[in-house]
């Protein structure tokens, strides 16, 4: 079963195209890395799936349930914003920018969307937030404020912030973009430790040693469309599209 199917999205920002026909079908428990040049559309087609973006054509299924359906900007399947928002919390995403509040602990960040949105008693929510920190790497910093912490530590409760919400898949956005490139890789290896116990990812990120090593299938966007789908081995090996190959050349020989 598809975990997030979409179909022929498109998308424009005035005459710009910034999606064409984007098609693609995650399956449950698989890791899917997006690469591409900047302005590829890779970050807004992520957008799209939890409604951060409308598209203006095309369909997105969650787990086999049509959630929109959109020809010229008109999204005719009529469910009721309750249900569509209760299916969208299934979709977890962290940011390039950690959005953490100031005011707030590394714990009290982690807390509040369960007790304001999954209802969930301040005890409930305050347990499974530890856990989470402790799970990446965070238990002896629960007190702290995020301008008490690095980079990468923010970004670490950021997705503890995510999957205290038990998303049934996530969504990174360029999850290492902003941070200083010695704190990478403590970032990665938790995102690690989710692909191997079984999350359901996305991933948009230039880290090409993450996609080759953690990814099931890498996908190549070029221009708003998908140019190239194939497990890492085959599209660092041996891509089929010369943009691909021009594309690798380009990172992998800096």
């Amino acid at each position: 079963m598809a975990m997030i199917q979409t179909v022929n999205i498109c998308k424009k920002f005035g005459t710009l195209e910034v999606l064409k026909d984007v098609s693609l079908s995650v399956a449950q428990k698989e890791v899917v890395c997006i690469i591409g040049p900047s302005g590829a559309g890779k970050s807004t087609f992520l957008r799209t799936l939890n409604r951060l973006e409308k598209i203006d054509d095309g369909q997105i299924y969650l787990e086999d349930k049509l959630l929109f359906d959109v020809r010229h900007g008109v999204d005719s399947v009529k469910l009721p914003a309750a249900e569509r928002a209760l299916s969208l919390l299934e979709v977890g995403m962290v940011f390039q920018r950690f959005n953490l509040f100031p005011h707030l602990s590394a714990l009290d960040n982690i807390v509040l969307a369960q007790v304001h949105v999954r209802k969930r008693s301040k005890e409930e929510a305050r347990k499974k937030a530890a856990a989470l920190l402790q799970r990446v790497g965070l238990g002896d910093r629960l007190d702290s404020y995020p301008s008490q912490l690095s980079g990468g530590q923010q970004q670490r409760v950021a997705i503890a912030r995510a999957l205290a919400m038990e998303p049934k898949i996530m969504l990174f956005d360029e999850p290492t973009s902003a941070l200083d490139p010695e704190l990478v890789g403590e970032v990665l290896a938790v995102m690690k430790s989710l692909a191997e116990a079984g999350m359901t990812m996305i991933v948009v990120s230039h880290e090409m040693g993450f996609a080759r090593e953690a990814a099931d299938r890498v996908v190549f966007m070029y221009e708003g469309a998908i140019l190239e789908t194939a497990p890492p081995e085959v599209i660092f090996n041996n891509p089929s599209n010369e943009r691909t190959r021009q594309f690798l050349k380009s990172v992998l020989n800096k």
